[in-house]
């Protein structure tokens, strides 16, 4: 009995423990049990991206780029992923672009990024590639070297220093100046002296600026700090910071340059818009001079207390003719047209001069060692005069404006005019701000009109220099200069939309304006504010006028029949606004604005977002909502 109580436990005990062994097993096996082997764990194998999202250059705003995932034949595996690639950051499973961090297609379209996935006990690491969306901004790249090759540092200087003299003649600097018998009217505007064979005032390039004239250019503007770039963060903080070789307006006035525009702006009486100079000043050089004489004869008045308006209010602004001119806006907004419309559309975007604007040459990718051919080149300094920043369409119209001060809310921070693209704490002046015209036509496009000039002349500039970075060193066909050519034509003919529309708006703000208008001031019961805001709306309207006989494709220079229209449209501005009633009554001149505001609507083809051209009603709405 005992000995089978004894087998039956050993029975038990064997089965309990599973005792197993290779050939069979011997009940009297004298070896220890064995230890059930514990499972053999397998590393991750893959990791993806699933849900993935759009990832946009240009924007300083955390992006999620989508959800990570891990391939594990250990299904019940927890997995944890990282990143040593400071760009990116993981939350969980979820992988975004670190807030902050800003992505450049040009540079970088597609991204590699490495990621490491644990289960806790294996480590799989993968190379994950991010496809990067381009934005429609003006930054293109030499296909060779892969660094960008879009330069225009001398337009910007230029849109600087009309900016520069623009803030010192309406300054209390250029009134203390004055007060000692002088001025620094020419620090911006004619800096040293020029030489040239033939005629020592004409025909001036930048080879004929004396060293002497260049080392006054360093003098000058290495040390003068830029009014412009007292916001907090510019970049720039000198002018020799956004151009180290000699800039001055001079130079590059209608007239002043060698070869390259339509017409001898030289020539006696080859400018429209100002009656009574002689003729042989009548020429934009001329006018130019005709109103710094003014504007320091007016400052002089002022300064002895006795410039009265006409209604016997003392006027105490430098700027502010007794017939209510501002010469400070006149004269800005006539250089804009004079200086940068001129150069622009005539100079560089133009076909009509060997070896410069789209006459230039396209095969070598090497020109000045900065990977442009001059063709590029030129149309990039074309651009630069048109003043947008580079991400331009990335703006809305507010934005561009300057009437929006910021929005975080897309990590696109300080939009009143200018963008922090690339997020390294500063305003590049040459990359992230809009200047001049390019303002002008956000301006005019903000709600409720409907017109998008903004859009028409970024994109004509925007493509032809796609199409001239494709095809960089190599000729052009036919079919391509074509195609350039009517690139050239719409960016001109857009920019010179949005300065026609800003016109028609100062035509408005004349007639019509809470802050003083022609019936306020003619009444003769106005302060001194009122007559100021009307100085200034009547002064934008006439310097902007002027612009239009810059552009070799405007139709009030290519229709001679249109050119007459021209010529009406400043007889019936004049010289100045009728504040009171004389040889023409103060109704006539009102009447005789809107006869000038009927010939902008009739001369151009206006229309709405969608391509629509605007007739009747609509295009009469059009006119007085600017």
């Amino acid at each position: 009995m005992i000995l089978r109580k004894s087998l039956l436990a050993t029975s038990i005990l064997a089965a309990t423990l599973g005792l197993t062994a290779c050939g069979g097993s011997s009940s009297n096996d004298s070896t220890a049990p064995t230890t059930p082997e514990t499972p053999t764990n397998s590393a991750p194998t893959a990791i993806s991206i699933t849900d993935a999202q759009v990832v946009t250059e240009n924007l300083a705003a955390a992006q999620v780029v989508g959800t990570l995932a891990a391939t594990d034949s250990d299904a019940a595996d927890t997995h944890t992923f990282t990143t040593d690639d400071e760009r990116f950051v993981i939350e969980g499973t979820t992988l975004s672009v670190k807030e902050g961090v800003v992505l450049n297609f040009e540079a970088e379209p597609k991204i590699m990024v490495t990621v490491k996935v644990s289960d806790g006990t294996a480590d799989f690491s993968q190379e994950l590639e991010i496809a990067v969306t381009d934005e429609m901004d003006y930054d293109f790249v030499n296909k060779d070297t892969g660094e960008s090759n879009v330069h225009y540092s001398g337009q910007i200087a230029r849109q600087v220093m009309i900016k520069e003299l623009s803030n010192y003649m309406k300054g209390s600097e250029f009134v203390a100046d004055r007060e000692n018998g002088s001025d620094k009217i020419n620090d911006y505007y004619k800096i040293g002296t020029y030489t040239d064979s033939v005629n020592s005032d004409v025909n001036f390039t930048e080879a004929k600026v004396s060293s002497e004239t260049k080392a006054e250019y360093e003098e000058i503007w290495g040390t003068k700090a830029l009014t412009i770039s007292a916001f907090e963060g510019a970049l720039q903080t000198l002018l020799t910071d956004v151009s180290g070789s000699h800039k001055d307006l001079y130079g590059k006035i209608a007239g002043n340059d060698a070869k390259g525009q339509y017409t001898d702006w030289n020539a006696a009486d080859s400018l429209t818009g100002w009656a009574g100079l002689a003729a042989a000043d009548n020429t934009p050089r001329g006018l130019t001079n005709e109103l710094f004489t003014v504007l320091r004869a007016n400052a002089a008045s002022v300064a002895s207390g006795t410039l009265m308006t006409v209604h016997d209010i003392e006027i105490d602004k430098a700027y502010i003719t007794a017939d209510g001119v501002d010469l400070q806006q006149l004269i800005e907004k006539f250089l804009f047209g004079a200086v940068a419309f001129s150069q622009g559309t005539d100079d560089y975007l133009d076909n009509d001069t060997d070896g410069k604007g789209l006459l230039s040459g396209h095969t070598d990718t090497t020109v000045d060692d900065k990977g442009y051919t001059k063709l590029e080149h030129q149309w990039d300094e074309g651009f630069g005069y048109f003043g947008a920043a580079r991400n331009y369409l990335s703006y809305n119209d507010a934005e561009i404006a300057g009437k929006v001060d910021s929005d975080e809310s897309n990590g696109r921070a300080s939009f009143n005019g200018k963008q922090d693209t690339n997020n390294d704490g500063k305003i590049d002046l040459q990359s992230e701000y809009n200047w001049g015209n390019s303002t002008n036509a956000a301006k005019r496009d903000l709600s409720p009109v409907t017109t998008d000039l903004t859009k028409e002349a970024y994109t004509a500039f925007f493509d032809g220099r796609k199409l001239l970075n494709d095809t960089a060193g190599t000729a052009l066909t036919d079919a391509q200069l074509v195609e350039l050519n009517g690139y050239a034509t719409a960016a001109r003919l857009a920019w010179e939309k949005a300065i026609v529309a800003t016109v028609i708006h100062y035509i408005n703000d004349v007639l019509d304006n809470s802050k003083g208008d022609i019936d306020d001031i003619s009444s003769g019961t106005y302060t001194k504010e009122q007559f100021y805001a009307f100085a200034k709306h009547w002064a934008e309207m006439k310097g902007f006028a002027f612009n239009m006989q810059f552009n070799p494709v405007s139709p009030f220079v290519e229709n001679k029949a249109v050119t007459a229209d021209f010529v009406k449209l400043h007889e019936l501005m004049g010289n100045a606004p009728v504040i009171s009633d004389g040889v023409k009554t103060v109704e006539q001149y009102k009447a005789d604005l809107i006869t000038a505001r009927n010939i902008l609507r009739d001369t151009y083809q206006w229309t709405d977002t969608d391509g629509n051209v605007l007739t009747g009603d609509a295009l009469e709405s059009l006119m007085q909502a600017w």
